[in-house]
Order: C-alpha cells, then sequence, then structure tokens
C-alpha cells in the first residue's frame, strides 16, 4: 500500500518536477560537478561541453563511467547503501533526468520505473541505453527466451507486478518473471559495456574513438575477470550453491554452475515453511556446510537454515549498489566479483 502511494505521488508530481527542469538545455550540457570518473582514461582536451549521464543503479553507473572516462559527468541515481529493486525516482530525480542528456539502464526489469519515467520525457533529446539489449535474458525459473526490444525507447516488459508462478511461495514483484541479474556474468558484463559503448557514441559521434578505447581498455579487464572465473570454478569438487536471493543464475549458468535460492528474484521476498524445509533437506543430503547471504538485505534467512543445518554463513554479493564499507574500502566490481570467486571456491571445494 505504502509503495501504490509512492508510485501516485511519483506520477502526481511529475509534471511540476519536469517544469522545474525546463524545457530543455544545450545538449551536451556543462559539468555540474558530479560523480566524474578519475581513471587514466582517453581524455578530451578540446572545450566541448561534458555530457550529463544518468545511470540506474551501481553496475551501470560503473560500466558507463569506465566507457565515459573524462568525457561526461555521470551521477547514480539510487544512493550508496540502498537496495535497487523496489527503488523508484523522487521528482528531483526526475526531474535530473529530464535535464540528462543520456540515461543508461539495466532493463529486463530490474528498474521497475523506467516506463514511466522515459514516457514523461518522451519530448526530450535524452539518448536512452539499455545495457541488456541483444542478451538472451533467462525467466527466473530457469526458461530464457530472447529479449530483443528491436529500436531504441521501445519497451516490451512484462507487468512488472503480481506475478503468480502457482504453487506454493507465489512470487510477487518479481521483475514479471525475468532474471535482471546479468552482470553478474562477467561474460555479459562486457556485452554490456559494448552496449553502453555505441550507446555513447552515438549521442556524442565526436569522441566515439575516446569511448571505444576505454571500452577495449575495460573490457580487457574483464575478460581477464571471466577467465579467472573459469579456471577458478572448473575442478570445484561440488556444483551447486545455496544462496538467499536468487540473483546468481547467469553466473551459475556461464561457469557450469547450480544456483539452489532459498528465495525468488528480489530479495525481500520471504520463503515459505516449506520451501525452508526442502532447502534444508537438500542441504543436508548433499552436504552442504555454506548458505550465502548478501550485501544490502537482512541475512535472517540464511542464518537460520545454516543454524539449522549446522553450516556456516558467507557472502554473495549481487553487486546491486555499493556499501558505505565497499566505498571506503574503494572496492569496485571488479574487486567484488574477485571476492565472489573466492567465497565461491571456498564452498564448493569443502
Amino acid at each position: 500500500m505504502i509503495k501504490s502511494y509512492k508510485r501516485i505521488f511519483a506520477a502526481f508530481s511529475l509534471s511540476a518536477a519536469l517544469a522545474v527542469a525546463g524545457c530543455g538545455s544545450a545538449k551536451p550540457s556543462e559539468s555540474n560537478g558530479s560523480m566524474n570518473t578519475t581513471n587514466s582514461k582517453v581524455t578530451d582536451t578540446s572545450t566541448a561541453a561534458k555530457l550529463k549521464i544518468k545511470t540506474s543503479f551501481y553496475p551501470m553507473y560503473e560500466f558507463t563511467r569506465q566507457v565515459a572516462g573524462d568525457l561526461a559527468d555521470v551521477e547514480n541515481l539510487v544512493p550508496a547503501g540502498v537496495e535497487p529493486h523496489d527503488w523508484e525516482p523522487t521528482p528531483q530525480d526526475m526531474a535530473g533526468i529530464a535535464d540528462a542528456d543520456v540515461i543508461v539502464y539495466n532493463g529486463a526489469g530490474m528498474e521497475s520505473w523506467i516506463d514511466q519515467v522515459l514516457d514523461s520525457v518522451k519530448d526530450r533529446d535524452l539518448k536512452v541505453i539499455e545495457a541488456s539489449q541483444g542478451i538472451e535474458i533467462m525467466e527466473g525459473e530457469g526458461h530464457s527466451h530472447s529479449h530483443d526490444h528491436g529500436a531504441e525507447g521501445e519497451h516490451s516488459h512484462e507487468d512488472e507486478h503480481a506475478h503468480d508462478h502457482g504453487a506454493e511461495g507465489g512470487h510477487h514483484h518479481d521483475h514479471g518473471g525475468l532474471d535482471p541479474h546479468v552482470w553478474l556474468s562477467p561474460a555479459l558484463a562486457i556485452q554490456q559495456v559494448r552496449n553502453i559503448e555505441q550507446g555513447l557514441a552515438e549521442a556524442d559521434p565526436q569522441h566515439k574513438d575516446a569511448y571505444k578505447a576505454n571500452a577495449d581498455s575495460y573490457v580487457s579487464k574483464l575478460e581477464a575477470l571471466d577467465q579467472e572465473f573459469k579456471e577458478g570454478l572448473k575442478d570445484s569438487k561440488r556444483k551447486d550453491f545455496i544462496t538467499q536471493h536468487a540473483a546468481f543464475g547467469y553466473l551459475a549458468k556461464e561457469y557450469g554452475l547450480t544456483q539452489v535460492p532459498i528465495a525468488g528474484l528480489s530479495p525481500d521476498q520471504e520463503p515459505s515453511a516449506s520451501q525452508m524445509a526442502k532447502i534444508i533437506e537438500f542441504a543436508k543430503e548433499n552436504n552442504v556446510n555454506t548458505i550465502f547471504f548478501e550485501t544490502l538485505v537482512a541475512s535472517n534467512v540464511a542464518e537460520t537454515i545454516a543454524a539449522e543445518i549446522g553450516a556456516t554463513t558467507a557472502v554473495l554479493n549481487p553487486i546491486e549498489g555499493l556499501t558505505e564499507e565497499d566505498i571506503a574500502k574503494q572496492l569496485d566490481y571488479i574487486a567484488i566479483m574477485r571476492q565472489n570467486l573466492q567465497a565461491l571456491q571456498a564452498a564448493l571445494n569443502e
């Protein structure tokens, strides 16, 4: 109910917010002092104004800033420490989007608010980049279908609300049944980076070579990460792992593993008593000694199961956002993915 009121308020406030943003600004627009990249990438020596880019949540921010280098001001919409699945933009966020040159989002149902926002700014000169464009998106049940929206800005997301999977533990607010967590496969992260590169080159053709050079540099690091996962997991004693949130389907598929989720695609889902019992039975039968939970959400479900079977808990990070601790340690996508690899190696070789 609270969420419904939030959505009504957001929709009601949208016209006022867009009026604040004005009818348009010069594009590319001037730098506004937003979070800027400081990496040593190809930079622009001309006096051209920088692109203003908004990104939906942390992986999109990280991939975009790596491609943009010093040619853009990149701002992330979801604040640090906030779980992004149920986040919705405020009127101020909407005004900022309307004033931007580019917005980058994941797609595949991750951002339940995106269609409303894009429809509201459709008359503005806003470049829209869907990072999962062209990637084969899996169903939450493990099935998959082609995810290709065709022309930019055309969306065919399923209803983001009640998506009943039938029996016990029906999945509510479950991304329309689609699994959006493609960034957790380094191989698919590469495709997302390339989609972002292409979009920025279209938004700012003058610097397409710089965007390509930046993307090439980052992709080489992602390719090395992909190889680390392949080598690090290929000889694991076991192939299945239990996780609180069903976020690791793409990672599991890419590296020959089996994800056994306690709950569904949304981290706030509570498993039923029978689901809990089945997970406990599976863990006992397969001698599972580690139950994974994640950052940004409560770990009580994983801890309950671990206590029941005498197992330990460990973090497997879906990298949906950075915590304040992550920021203090200057961790980024690649560093956290390496932590995930180490956690998986430990759990799969007990």
